[in-house]
């Protein structure tokens, strides 16, 4: 005879089960298709892709871009994190600077840095120029396009995510070791080192394999700026075997399989090395206040990153913007609104901003269910040990595993049947749904487990079903962690450029890709107007995520 017990828990597992088999579906089956072409007919992907002439050089590359952009990344969002917690209360808005490159669409980002720093019409080239000891060149002295660039760009946009890890984590250092430090005669330097540092170590794993993942992974700008140097990483050897004709999915594959062996293994790792789910990138909270009081090289430091790396790069776009053609002479005169004018005359540029923000919102809302059932598994039911292991493993790797893979997966999974979906924003919308899964179980996540049972067991006690409970305790608790959530994916969603580049079609582009096309074609001015155009509709998104979820959403970015 079955015992209550062991029937509440089958009752569990039918109705978590079916949760966990579409997870599946939608983010490993993907994986395992392009695995198994890689491996078909004795592994010809693989023979195709790893014995090319350029195959050592594209690992090389791929290796060095991500170690070194790490590098800068932990370096500078370290001592962000730091600096921002010494600025004067008059200069508090400034601790916003470092998450905005997030928010700011990296195509947007990559194509500004282009403007300026071309080896020809740049803009900082020709005032470098300009100076008596380079006045004798004709080009450079800095080439946006080379790798060594191409790294820095990276470092500086992964140093956001490095900054949202070490900040989160600076939160949980007690002043009291701060104040212990400092009446032992310790300086703030050594502080930081000494007391810092070593309390930061689990924020610091967690944010560097993140970083590396993303390194790893990264595409926006090998592809943009690597083009023209013959620079290649292996996201973009996925990216060109995937669009040449033929179509070569086993080679795209196998391009891949090293960043998924990898990201598989940094996303164990980091469970193994931590093991507490809770310190996740979208967790955020107040900074703590160290001992010492405010500094103004503090406002310099932060300033100068937000020169760097947010204001001139936008300069460059909008000044691109405003001219009828890109080169180094700048007047006044030449100074017009055409190319703005042009976005809403240039067939495509609407619609793709039509279908960029209703995908957004489609994914949006089916993610945030999804993420309230896998965040309910994991917190509530301690008896489903199998299912909440798989379920977390599941959703943890869309985080580390480039969205480039998963375009080429979604592409090969649904050009074929039973589910011919190529051409159609549902395409758009299920790889939408799987790159977000991970933001919305960890924000809920994190949520529930701050919550704790009481409120649920007081319920309970009360007579409630857990249905009522859900509805009238759960729901309205978490409501501020939803609304945040569903802001926060909208505005990853809305210049997301990796995945969507793979899954579109000549009649259903997205904002990033139609600038990539136009990118190709060579169409500056235009692509520059786009970009402004892409960072108002993200800017839109931030105010209503402003709005919705409190001033700190971009702190649980």
């Amino acid at each position: 005879m079955t015992s209550p017990g062991s029937r509440t828990m089958w009752r569990h597992r039918l109705m978590y089960l079916p949760l966990v088999l579409v997870l599946g579906y939608l983010v490993v089956w993907p994986l395992y298709k392009l695995q198994s072409l890689a491996f078909a007919n004795g592994a010809r992907g693989y023979r195709s892709q790893y014995g090319r002439a350029d195959i050592v050089d594209t690992l090389q590359t791929t290796a060095a871009l991500a170690f070194f952009s790490l590098v800068i990344a932990m370096v500078c969002g370290t001592v962000l994190a730091f600096a921002t917690t010494r600025l004067p209360r008059r200069m508090g808005f400034l601790r916003l600077v470092p998450i905005l490159p997030i928010v700011i669409p990296s195509v947007a980002n990559v194509v500004g840095f282009a403007f300026l720093l071309s080896p020809g019409p740049g803009y900082v080239n020709i005032l470098l120029r300009m100076l008596p000891w380079w006045t004798d060149l004709q080009s450079g002295p800095i080439n946006v396009y080379s790798p060594t660039w191409i790294i820095i760009i990276t470092g500086f946009s992964l140093t956001s995510f490095v900054y949202l890890f070490v900040s989160a984590g600076m939160q949980n250092i007690s002043g009291e070791h701060l104040e212990a430090a400092q009446i032992s005669g310790s300086t703030t330097v050594g502080t930081f080192f000494k007391i810092v540092l070593p309390l930061l170590r689990p924020s610091l794993i967690y944010g560097a394999g993140v970083a590396l993942l993303l390194g790893l992974g990264q595409f926006t700008a090998p592809l943009l700026l690597g083009q023209n140097e013959g620079v290649k990483v292996l996201a973009t050897e996925m990216y060109l075997r995937a669009s040449e004709s033929p179509i070569n999915f086993a080679a795209a594959a196998a391009a891949g399989s090293p960043l998924v062996v990898v990201g598989i293994l940094v996303v164990l790792g980091q469970k193994a090395l931590l093991g507490n789910q809770s310190r996740f990138v979208t967790h955020g909270g107040k900074s703590f206040s160290p001992v010492g009081g405010s500094s103004h090289w503090a406002t310099v430091i932060v300033g100068l990153y937000g020169l760097v790396a947010l204001i001139l790069p936008l300069a460059g776009v909008i000044i691109v913007s405003l001219t009828p053609y890109w080169s180094g002479d700048l007047s006044w005169d030449l100074f017009t609104l055409s190319n703005y004018q042009a976005l809403f005359t240039t067939p495509g540029i609407v619609d793709s901003v039509v279908t960029s923000v209703t995908t957004s919102i489609i994914a949006v809302l089916i993610c945030v269910p999804i993420g309230f059932g896998v965040a309910n598994l994991m917190v509530r039911r301690q008896d489903l040990r199998i299912l909440r292991t798989v379920a977390d493993i599941i959703t943890a790797l869309p985080m580390g595993i480039p969205a480039v893979i998963f375009g080429v997966g979604f592409l090969l999974t649904y050009t074929a049947p039973p589910l011919i979906l190529y051409g159609t924003k549902a395409v758009i919308v299920l790889v939408y749904v799987v790159l977000m899964i991970p933001f919305a179980t960890r924000m809920q996540l994190t949520a529930l487990i701050s919550m704790g049972d009481k409120y649920e067991e007081a319920s309970a006690v009360s007579g409630a079903g857990p249905l009522a409970t859900m509805a009238r305790i759960t729901l309205p608790m978490l409501r501020p962690t939803i609304l945040s959530s569903i802001a926060l994916m909208f505005i990853l969603l809305t210049h997301e450029f990796a995945a969507s580049l793979m899954v579109r079609s000549a009649t259903t582009q997205v904002m990033g890709t139609l600038l990539y096309d136009h990118w190709s074609n060579g169409s500056y001015t235009l692509v520059a107007a786009m970009a402004i155009l892409m960072s108002a509709v993200t800017g839109a998104g931030v105010a209503v995520a402003m709005l919705v979820g409190g001033r700190n959403v971009l702190e649980k970015l």
